[in-house]
């Protein structure tokens, strides 16, 4: 065996007021976030949110401090993981490569590279799969191989999604029961599990899983928690005036007020660090949301960060992966099954069926619409609580 790294993939955040609107740039000129049948508009798009938005933007991370943590405890796990895997006997170097801020994937490959790493572990920082987080990332060590194949390591193993990991479902647990136990009557509480939201086409005509890979751990979870208590699946963070993953955060909590619900125990489920979507929009405007709507008993769980059962559980996934046939980044490590890493479709003008169905849109929509939207700041425009 060859030298060993581990390429942790996440999202990335600005860390001061100043890299906000850049951090936007990067953000929307990527085709998974806001995906348009001509695409030379990717790019303008992308930099009318950027200016537009950037204000709002930037009031949002001022709220939480200035910036975003999301580098800072990424790298405090990559770090636990590494160390981890010492003690475990697996010398293995951890680097991080974030998508839309640095430290940019591109530049953990490089590192990669001049490190002489010989077997390499992919594994995004996001639990379940879908098409814009892990999908993107795999599609930029895709073309980035494909342009530079000299960067590519002889051996890397791609992990696609690990939400049913036995240590990850007990890491969240624990985290619940934590909160659980601060009540009276734990069993009264009402478990609201919170998850980041895609556009419905993504699963119906992409064929994205992650609707279903969601849904399912979260019952798995809930399985785990080993509670009479009952619980709520939203999605938040959507983001145009496109049909996105039902119900909403916002709408199911005021559906639970109106139901007579009192306490709420809110459960990141597709984050495993504190950031914008969970120090901001859920903390302060779902918070906000819960008030007026009557429910005052609001709680959130902390998001996994350096819990030692989720960083094993890390160290268990990439001795798996390096214990198994290399998987090339154009497929997965998923069992029985091979997840494509992004929509198949090509987009095209004429009669097709997926041409009509875009073209309809587009022509429902209208682009005016989108730009007063962004222009006004009101309306669904609110992806990753950033705008």
């Amino acid at each position: 065996m060859g030298r060993v790294g581990v390429l942790l993939l996440n999202l990335g955040g600005p860390e001061k007021l100043e890299d906000v609107r850049p951090f936007l740039y990067n953000l929307f000129a990527d085709p998974e976030i806001i995906r348009l049948p001509i695409t030379w508009l990717q790019k303008p798009l992308a930099w009318f949110i950027a200016t537009t938005r950037s204000s709002k933007s930037q009031e949002n991370y001022r709220q939480i401090g200035g910036g975003s943590p999301l580098r800072r405890i990424t790298e405090e796990q990559a770090e636990a993981l590494q160390t981890d895997l010492h003690q475990r006997g697996q010398d293995a170097k951890v680097y991080i490569g974030m998508r839309y801020w640095y430290p940019f994937t591109e530049e953990a490959i490089a590192a990669i590279k001049r490190d002489n790493v010989e077997q390499l572990v992919i594994l995004p920082l996001y639990p379940q799969f879908s098409i814009s987080t892990s999908g993107s990332s795999f599609r930029l060590l895709q073309n980035l191989w494909r342009d530079y194949p000299n960067l590519q390591p002889a051996d890397h193993t791609v992990i696609a999604s690990w939400y049913k990991r036995p240590g990850y479902l007990q890491a969240m647990a624990d985290l619940i029961q934590r909160e659980l136990t601060q009540y009276e009557d734990p069993d009264s509480v009402h478990i609201f599990f919170s998850a980041h939201g895609v556009p419905l086409s993504y699963v119906e005509e992409a064929g994205d899983p992650y609707q279903q890979e969601i849904e399912e751990c979260t019952e798995l979870i809930m399985r785990t928690v080993n509670r009479p208590n009952k619980y709520t699946l939203a999605y938040q963070s959507r983001v145009g005036p496109v049909e996105w993953l039902r119900p909403y955060t916002e709408d199911a909590i005021a559906d639970l007020a109106e139901r007579g619900i009192e306490r709420l125990l809110v459960v990141p489920i597709s984050f495993v660090s504190e950031h914008i979507e969970t120090l901001q929009e859920i903390d302060i405007e779902y918070r906000e949301i819960a008030e007026e709507a009557g429910i005052h008993d609001f709680h959130r769980v902390p998001a996994l960060n350096t819990h030692p059962v989720f960083i094993s559980e890390l160290s268990e996934i990439v001795i798996d992966a390096l214990n198994a046939p290399s998987v090339d980044v154009s497929e997965t490590l998923r069992p029985a099954e091979q997840v494509k890493i992004y929509p198949p479709e090509r987009w095209e003008w004429g009669m097709s069926p997926a041409a009509e169905v875009w073209n309809g849109r587009l022509a429902m929509l209208g682009f005016l619409a989108l730009m007063l939207e962004l222009i006004s700041g009101q309306g669904p425009l609110h992806f990753v609580g950033l705008l």
